[in-house]
């Protein structure tokens, strides 16, 4: 692996990228849908010039130049944690016992023909 020839490569993918995220308002950098066609190509570069280099990818010189990229245009997305929970006891009660009902009458169904089977 020439690492030195793939560090020398991988900051002309950066330099790529960071053109093509200049086209997209700031206030979008965190809405994947916005740029996700801008960093497959950022990847494919970076996998190509690792690879023309004959190192494997990812690697940890790659991994560390993808990661500053990173912090250079996401650091400011923070993912939205989801809170979850219990839905209100009225429709928690419902839930539960619709299936225990429904067993119920199942299985009142099943003997009462089991002991009918004279008449089926």
């Amino acid at each position: 692996c020439n690492e030195s020839l793939m560090l020398e490569k991988l900051p002309a993918c950066g330099k790529s990228f960071e053109e093509m995220m200049k086209k997209i308002d700031s206030k979008k950098w965190c809405n994947l849908t916005e740029f996700i066609m801008y960093y497959d190509n950022f990847t494919q570069c970076t996998e190509r010039e690792a690879n023309n280099a004959s190192c494997f990818w990812p690697n940890p010189l790659a991994e560390g130049f993808i990661t500053a990229i990173h912090k250079q245009f996401f650091s400011n997305c923070t993912s939205e944690k989801v809170h979850w929970e219990d839905p209100p006891d009225e429709i928690l009660i419902t839930l539960i016992l619709i299936p225990v009902m429904l067993t119920c009458a199942m299985i009142t169904l099943v003997v009462w023909c089991s002991k009918r089977s004279d008449i089926l």
